[in-house]
């Protein structure tokens, strides 16, 4: 059992964790949540004993091997499978005993002990861990001073991994790692023998890894049962709980208030009146539960097109005269395409996209632009790049030169920098809010195409469903490279597979290119080059219209869950009104009972046909998939 205990932590003068406390079974495998800034991050810290809390403890269990990754990258001469087969310390310190070891009673201890901990098929797990994280045989062997950072956290990572600790402790792990490598970790983690804490952003491995979510807002942590939908759902009840026993308070809290008011003068009364006044200051005020301020992403709609806006015809690209990383390229982009690039990281996914964006030229073979296209770019060095004392307003006013100061106000707007936020210094905007700003940087002349290379890096789960309602609500065309495969799933309706040296239409969906992936469901005889996806014109048709039917019905899904929502909220407000006393600028202030209950009956009704409507979307939808 991990026990956390009134963990309070103040940093700068500010309140980080608030008497956090939670209890965490061994064995738990818990997904731990909340807003950017919430202080994920710091609760790991300290647990890991990195941070010293103003109050509180952590109690584990006694001699449970504790894991983390450190913040610094591994480097240095040694190869990513000797830094790997390292992280397991007493294998090694066992390893050179036996070769030293004289005392026969000792050498035998020794060896049953290797023996105990499997010591000898230790090469062939950690080679097998590095696989699974990108790393061929011949990258394993290559010296770590020759990888980029990304790679070396990828080594990180596989140590940490190899080195089973009881309590394993992952803070953001896919953050460098791409689609097929988050795959596999997800892999992993479901059959990991210890107990897990991982914070993560990925709504899908927090639905198939974790059995519990610790969820942190405001300095406090609540444990839920089950994965992030079934969070979800638990909060949104716990929500409407709070709301009713809050309505219910406030309406007792009003009529001791006026009670209060009227006897205290009298002296008949003011014995009563002030052992009302009492109750109201004992009465401790149920807090609704708090939102996360609103997140906008809103792409503005581009000029029409006629199509294609791009093609390519036998095309190569590379970067080194001579040395093409992709041939023989035949790709149509037209106005209303949405294309997912598929494909480990290495393969080209970002040199097509630069190729794309106009940044690359073609080595040989075709490409023909439309004359008027407009091309949104985003990459996450336009996110390191932001120049950190200069506020968002500063930044787009630049980009907007000439612009009327409401046009660039508006594109701010567009993307939540609106009022004092807009004149807040880049530095003191959180990771999420720089990946919107530069979002909204280039979007400000409203492309028709708009190229995103990992734009979820730096979002929360609630800032990633926002930004995949915002590109399914935008008119224009998305290449998108993600290794979030909720976000491809719901907003992509054409995969292409980068891989080979080529880019090729896969004919499939997302659960095929999964199985695909992890080796699950394949025909003997399909092997790499199956996934390829190298199927027919025909083929890729039919995928293609099947996609966009479904990216159809997924938007109509989307706007059936918001009308669903809209509707709960009326009944709710109704609800509170017909409870008791609620402010003038309520909305249904000024009532009388009767017409309430006539507005409730109206309002009910509507809401019982936008749940048969989601109903029957979420249906056609599941029939879709499963066709």
């Amino acid at each position: 059992m991990l026990t956390i205990s009134g963990i309070t932590v103040r940093l700068g003068g500010r309140t980080i964790l608030d008497q956090a406390t939670a209890a965490i079974p061994t064995g738990a495998r818990v997904g731990l949540i909340g807003r950017n800034g919430a202080g994920k991050s710091t609760l790991m810290k300290v647990m890991i004993g990195q941070l010293e809390p103003d109050d509180g403890s952590i109690e584990m269990p006694r001699r449970a091997r504790l894991g983390y990754i450190a913040q610094e990258a591994p480097s240095g001469t040694a190869s990513p499978f000797e830094t790997v087969l390292a992280a397991d310390v007493e294998r090694a310190q066992l390893l050179e005993e036996a070769e030293t070891c004289v005392d026969p009673d000792r050498l035998g201890d020794v060896h049953e002990r290797l023996l105990a901990i499997d010591a000898y098929s230790a090469p062939a797990r950690a080679a097998r861990i590095l696989i699974g994280l990108g790393f061929d045989e011949a990258m394993q062997a290559e010296p770590l001073e020759s990888f980029s950072g990304g790679w070396k956290m990828r080594v990180a990572l596989a140590s940490l991994l190899f080195s089973q600790p009881d309590l394993l402790l992952l803070d953001e792990p896919s953050n460098h790692l791409d689609l097929e490598a988050t795959l596999w970790l997800e892999s992993f983690l479901r059959s990991y023998p210890g107990t897990l804490i991982v914070i993560s952003h990925e709504r899908d491995l927090l639905n198939n890894v974790v059995d519990n979510i610790l969820h942190l807002q405001g300095g406090k942590t609540t444990l839920y049962a089950g994965g992030y939908d079934s969070f979800e759902r638990q909060r949104a009840e716990r929500a409407a709980q709070l709301a009713a026993a809050k309505a219910s308070q406030d309406a007792q809290r009003a009529k001791l208030e006026d009670y209060v008011r009227r006897n205290s003068a009298r002296a008949s009364t003011a014995k009563q009146a002030q052992s009302r006044a009492k109750m109201l200051a004992k009465m401790q005020p149920v807090l609704a539960m708090m939102e996360d301020p609103s997140l906008s992403f809103d792409f503005p709609s581009p000029k029409e097109l006629r199509p294609p806006l791009i093609t390519l015809d036998r095309a190569a690209v590379g970067y080194a005269e001579g040395k093409p990383i992709l041939r023989r390229l035949g790709l149509r982009i037209d106005p209303d395409d949405r294309i997912a690039l598929l494909g480990r990281n290495g393969n080209g996914k970002t040199t097509l996209a630069r190729l794309l964006a106009g940044q690359l030229e073609p080595m040989e073979g075709e490409m023909n632009v439309s004359g008027k296209l407009a091309i949104g770019y985003f990459t996450q060095y336009q996110v390191e790049e932001l120049a950190g004392s200069d506020t968002p307003l500063v930044h787009m006013t630049r980009a907007m030169e000439g612009k009327p100061t409401v046009a660039v106000r508006g594109q701010l707007g567009r993307f939540g920098f609106s009022g004092e936020r807009a004149l807040t210094p880049v530095s003191k905007l959180s990771g999420g809010e720089r990946a919107r700003l530069a979002l909204a940087l280039v979007t400000r002349d409203a492309p028709h195409l708009l190229i995103l290379d990992e734009p979820t890096n730096h979002l929360d789960v609630d800032a990633r469903e926002a930004l995949v309602q915002a590109l399914n609500a935008y008119e224009g065309a998305v290449i998108l490279i993600s290794h979030d495969r909720h976000m491809v799933e719901l907003t992509a309706d054409r995969l292409v597979l980068v891989d080979g040296g080529e880019a090729n239409e896969y004919a499939g969906s997302m659960t095929d290119y999964m199985d695909f992936v992890l080796g699950r469901n394949q025909p003997k005889g399909e092997g790499k080059g199956a996934g390829k996806g190298a199927a027919s014109k025909g083929d890729q048709k039919a995928v293609a219209a099947d996609w966009k039917e479904q990216r159809e019905l997924r938007k109509q899904l989307t706007r059936a869950e918001t009308a669903l929502a809209r509707m709960q909220a009326k009944v709710a407000s109704i609800d509170e009104a017909m409870a008791g006393p609620v402010d003038k600028a309520h909305a249904f202030s000024g009532l009388t009972l009767a017409q309430l209950t006539q507005q409730r009956t109206a309002a009910v009704g509507e809401l019982e046909g936008a749940e048969a409507e989601w109903l029957e979307l979420s249906e056609k939808l599941e029939a879709k998939a499963e066709g």
